[in-house]
């Protein structure tokens, strides 16, 4: 038998994610090819996860500055001014490919890895959140996904001690081979404590800590920039392995070195390991960098420079230490039993310089890795429009009780109690709302003072399939109303843009309007956007996922027994429906599960409705004429009742005018909209009409069924078994 003949370096590149023009320029600027090593330095850094290359021209209209904005996107994380001193620092990300791949490591990881990001610049981690989505129920991966995902955001998080106090959780057959995990973490610090990642001057020691680095995770920033196809399971090896207890102790240690004073820049090990890491460094900062792999602490014998540079390992950072200050690492890392060592220098040549076994192994430089990828302007072509649909192109149901208990109990309206009940929502004592208290976005007490934090993730994946315009701007205006609805100040938002494979047209055309749209909404709604990532070629066998560019948003409660949430609903209460209604039912919940359709144009939003009526019902809270408050969102009118009668365990009858058809005014999925209950309806009213919202009373509290006069009556009985009984039902 003949041997087989070796593989070119540049077919190790297109292995490697690198297209053959990528590699002929790192030829070019390198004045001549790369080794292996520098080849796989490359190969991460310019892969889509770490360099943004389809995305970036776009991203860079996304409005990142305020009054409240003290870092924006280019930093670990957002950081917004929540007065008082006081920082919230937060950011989403993804961990969709190896979620799928191996989903209890997959889920965790991305819960530990989002963490780091938020204490790297000195906060500590208060909220968790996450936006799930999941193939259709009866796939025969789906209940599998499920349950390994939930057990490693549940596994990590509650040993950790950070609470998980909201997020999502959908459901569509878009998603069969190709999940979504996306995972956000907001953390609190002293606004005048903020730690940033750019080394600051040459000559300075570069410290690594935290676990020791083992073969876990190698290329795993260019397995999250492809495509799966039937062999994706091959790849597992690429995902890293989680040790929650280890990030405990480095939260502390990271924590305690800052405060001691010693850290002139610090950064951790997240996408790319060590090599991101030392480049992000070295380029913020303009200088070069130098290490010596052989002091790197191994787990595994043997590793090569390109495993321990590739390793994405977890629990580990690298910090750059002020002169003299080793000593004070070494007792603080000593004292939280983490490994460290000190592992290079910062130096003046501006290049990343690496030696291992007395050899140099690597020696590149920077700015090609660090700030001057490959960028594209990908050509796109714009999603075909689709006709608004209202009640006359939209049949009415034959029951309307049925219609509303299949409703809410089908898999995305459906409680989520079974998830969500493996989540340690009330660690750390200062949790308000959640998952379970009916509120549509959680709450966290700012310890030690009379302020909350307000935080949400949103996204209707069906309005930006439709149109992605459209759709992106509702993401980010129902992340600002669900901030409204608990009485808080919308600041700032953090984003997870999950699409399909941008070198086709007509997923790029999705990507660049969606980014319009939620420009847009930023620009008008005064909510800046000031960290994010982008997670590309989420398809498998050239089936794309759903566009989903999911929003995470966090708002300021000054006083945080002025809130409002839906499970406080009393007899006798007045209903009031603030916002117009005129029956929209493309793209609907409606349309999808009792239909069987999913066209349609979704709802279209107008922001300075949406600004006018947020602003109005936040006032009400305030003045505290509104404590029971929901937005309307999936299912309209009708699910946001549902919602408010169970969780207050009240019943309530609806009275609609008679000016839409029914099944319009129930189900319509108009924009812009909240259902309130006060005591004082004809002030509420007058004060409406004064300010010039349109506001309408639309029923009454009482009894034990949600009912529609003329129309139905279920008891809530019967309704909670239909709601609560699904997911538990699924995952037997």
């Amino acid at each position: 038998m003949s041997a087989k003949p070796e593989k070119t370096l540049a077919e190790t590149a297109a292995e490697f994610g690198l297209k053959p023009e990528e590699f002929d320029l790192i030829v070019r600027r390198l004045n001549r090819e790369p080794n292996l090593v520098e080849l796989g330095v490359f190969s991460v850094m310019w892969s889509e996860h770490c360099s943004y290359k389809s995305s970036k021209k776009h991203l860079s209209t996304f409005p990142t500055s305020g009054p409240k904005v003290i870092c924006g996107p280019g930093e670990n994380a957002g950081v917004i001014d929540i007065g008082d001193g006081q920082a919230c620092i937060f950011k989403m990300e993804s961990h969709n490919h190896p979620s799928y791949i191996e989903p209890y490591q997959g889920a965790a990881t991305g819960v530990g890895g989002i963490m780091r990001d938020v204490f790297t610049m000195g906060a500590r981690p208060v909220a968790l959140l996450n936006a799930l989505r999941f193939g259709d129920p009866s796939h025969p991966k789906t209940k599998r996904l499920v349950s390994g995902v939930v057990s490693g955001i549940g596994g990590y998080g509650n040993c950790v001690g950070v609470p998980t106090v909201a997020g999502e959780t959908n459901f569509h057959r878009g998603y069969d081979g190709n999940i979504l995990v996306n995972a956000m973490c907001v953390g609190l610090a002293d606004a005048d404590k903020i730690f940033y990642s750019a080394a600051p001057a040459p000559g300075l020691p570069v410290v690594y800590f935290g676990s020791k680095t083992g073969r876990d995770g190698i290329h795993g920033a260019t397995m999250a920039s492809q495509e799966f196809d039937d062999a994706s399971e091959e790849k597992r090896p690429t995902v890293q392995v989680g040790d929650p207890f280890a990030e405990k102790l480095l939260i502390e240690a990271t924590l305690e070195l800052m405060a001691s004073g010693a850290v002139a820049a610090i950064q951790d090990m997240g996408a790319a390991g060590l090599t991101s890491s030392s480049v992000e460094m070295a380029g913020k900062g303009g200088v070069g960098i130098e290490l010596n792999l052989d002091a790197v602490p191994q787990r595994e014998e043997g590793m090569s420079a390109y495993e321990m540079m590739l390793s994405e390992s977890q629990e580990r950072m690298l910090a750059i230490l002020k002169p003299g200050r080793e000593a004070d690492g070494h007792r603080i890392f000593e004292k939280w039993g983490l490994d460290a060592a000190v592992i290079g220098k910062t130096t003046e040549t501006g290049h990343l310089v690496l030696k291992h076994k007395g050899e140099t192994v690597c020696d590149v430089p920077l700015a090609p890795l660090f700030d001057d990828a490959p960028l594209y302007d990908r050509p796109w072509v714009p999603t075909a429009a689709q006709p608004r649909l209202g009640a006359a192109e939209v049949a009415a149901p034959a029951d309307y009780a049925e219609a509303v208990l299949k409703l809410m109990s089908c898999p995305d309206m459906a409680s989520k109690r079974w998830l969500w009940e493996q989540y340690d929502r009330h660690v750390m004592a200062d949790t308000l709302e959640d998952s379970a208290t009916g509120a549509d976005a959680g709450v966290v007490r700012v310890h030690g003072t009379r302020k909350a934090l307000a935080v949400t993730s949103d996204c209707t994946p069906r309005y930006v399939q439709n149109n992605p315009y459209e759709g992106g701007k509702q993401a980010v205006a129902e992340a600002w109303r669900n901030l409204t609805a608990v009485g808080a100040t919308p600041i700032a938002i953090t984003d997870n843009l999950n699409f399909g494979n941008p070198e086709r047209p007509e997923i790029m055309g999705q990507i660049v309007k969606a980014i319009e749209g939620m420009a847009e909404a930023c620009r008008e709604l005064d909510f800046p956007v000031v960290s994010g990532n982008v997670s590309l070629y989420n398809e498998t066998n050239g089936a794309a996922i759903p566009p989903t560019p999911t929003v995470g948003a966090v708002g300021l409660i000054a006083d945080y027994a002025k809130r409002a949430d839906f499970s406080g609903l009393k007899a006798g209460q007045a209903l009031v429906l603030v916002g117009e209604t005129r029956g929209d039912m493309g793209a609907s919940i409606y349309l999808r599960e009792l239909m069987g359709r999913e066209d349609g144009a979704p709802p279209p939003v107008d922001l300075a409705v949406e600004k006018r009526n947020g602003d109005f019902v936040r006032s009400l809270i305030d003045s505290g004429q509104a404590l029971v408050v929901h937005d309307l969102s999936d299912g309209g009118l009708i699910a946001a009742a549902a919602d408010v009668a169970l969780a207050s365990n009240t019943g309530l009858t609806l009275k609609l005018d008679g000016s839409l058809a029914p099944h319009a005014a129930l189900f319509g999925e108009d924009q812009a909209r909240y259902l309130i209950a006060v005591d004082d309806a004809p002030s509420v009213l007058l004060a409406a009409q004064k300010a010039g919202v349109p506001a309408v009373v639309v029923g009454q509290a009482g009894g034990e069924a949600l009912a529609a006069e003329g129309l139905f009556s279920l008891p809530l009985a019967t309704l909670r078994s239909a709601h609560e009984g699904w997911m538990p039902g699924f995952m037997e």
